[in-house]
């Protein structure tokens, strides 16, 4: 029933186009505040990147889903509640459970070694949640985007490429990307009002490179061409198509709504959304 929205969905939503305010217009590289929370994030991220050169992939028949993710994951599904709890302000130890759930969902599926948007999503629920117990406060917008989601990107490139983890719920070449699409989404809020850069200019490879360490949106086409081989109106064709769209406020108001419509409104990616009593399934108050 899409009617009646559920206060999770509201919240996540909320959170989404909040930052996407937040980011709009600036750099990766601009000066931002950054919190103790935030260091304690990334030094999270940095324990997860760690365990992935510990972790190195193993020989087997099959070159995709390679096993010794599931190592790498067992040691996360140990460890994720003393690594929120570590996050968390000693007054709100409590809420560690609820919310390593999240952390625990958010790099992927560990029986079919695979990796999409609802993990995705995961971990932007993780990061509201902080939000909702007061661990991240308003003033750490663009460092939650530019430093927190920017290093879990760059942890989830490594896993997807060392253990070539399935895209999970793919539409394949009708799909935005194979695995991510908030960096769009808040990528393309970046580029809102750019002097130069328009929408056609990213598929222009020497754009990319010049461009992509301040600009999310582009660091994602990078990947995307380091991954795929062949023309890129062939393997990437939605995003051909939204570099044939006129402005980037409208790439962007268009993300949104492709959002709402592929991934949260389609049961599979929110069918094993946990809800607690961070984001509740109530609905929401008219």
């Amino acid at each position: 029933n899409t009617d009646e929205k559920e206060c999770a969905y509201a919240d996540y939503m909320g959170f989404i186009l909040t930052l996407n305010e937040g980011v709009k217009g600036k750099k990766l590289t601009c000066e931002y505040q950054v919190s103790e929370t935030v260091e304690k994030l990334l030094a999270m991220l940095a324990t997860l990147d760690r365990w992935i050169d510990e972790t190195p992939p193993v020989d087997q028949p099959s070159r995709f889903g390679n096993k010794a993710y599931r190592t790498w994951y067992a040691k996360l599904d140990q460890e994720a509640e003393a690594l929120v709890t570590a996050v968390l302000p000693s007054e709100r130890h409590d809420a560690a459970p609820e919310i390593a759930v999240y952390l625990k969902e958010a790099v992927g599926n560990s029986t079919r070694i695979d990796y999409g948007t609802g993990h995705e999503a995961a971990f932007a629920a993780f990061l509201c949640c902080l939000c909702k117990v007061g661990a991240l406060r308003i003033e750490d917008q663009l460092a939650i985007i530019f430093k927190v989601f920017d290093t879990y990107l760059q942890v989830m490139h490594k896993l997807q490429k060392t253990y070539r983890m399935e895209p999970a719920g793919s539409q394949g070449v009708w799909g935005l990307d194979d695995f991510q699409f908030l960096p769009f989404i808040w990528g393309s809020s970046q580029l809102i009002d750019h002097p130069t850069l328009e929408p056609k200019h990213f598929v222009e490879e020497k754009v990319v490179n010049e461009y992509h360490q301040d600009y999310m949106f582009l660091e994602s086409i990078k990947f995307i061409n380091e991954m795929k081989t062949g023309p890129f109106a062939e393997h990437s064709n939605q995003l051909w198509n939204i570099s044939a769209v006129p402005s980037w406020s409208k790439v962007n108001q268009g993300l949104i709504r492709m959002y709402k419509a592929e991934c949260l409104e389609k049961f599979p990616v929110i069918q094993h959304f946990k809800f607690g009593s961070l984001l509740s399934i109530q609905p929401v108050k008219p």
